[in-house]
């Protein structure tokens, strides 16, 4: 059996998280970024985790719950991909770009890695 790391770059997702209570009154753009440690027995997409999967459940956690802290809502999304069969680990990161926009700076974002 090997191991090999999944990357998943700019998924696209809205929910309503923020500690402001404006914020969690409307969705808000939300992106995330994986890293995905998966086992891989053989040259099958059953032996692994399936890219598409792993990118509707980072969207799903997203949209899900509501939550005040992005680190949080980061944790969450690594939980959620977490339960795939074959995933080992798993780095989320989670963007917030309207924050960052009213704060002045480029990005506003949190990780968290689930093992």
């Amino acid at each position: 059996m090997s191991r090999s790391l999944i990357t998943i770059g700019g998924i696209e997702a809205e929910g309503r998280h923020g500690v402001d209570e404006g914020e969690r009154l409307e969705a808000q753009p939300f992106v995330i970024d994986l890293e995905v440690v998966v086992a891989v027995d053989e040259d099958e997409l059953e032996a692994t985790a399936d890219y598409r999967a792993l990118a509707e459940a980072a969207r799903g956690a997203v949209g899900r719950e509501s939550f005040a802290l992005l680190e949080t809502l980061a944790e969450a999304v690594a939980r959620a991909v977490f339960g795939f069969e074959s995933v080992e680990e798993v780095t989320a990161t989670v963007h917030k770009p309207r924050a960052a926009r009213s704060l002045g700076v480029e990005d506003v974002a949190a990780s968290a890695t689930v093992r």
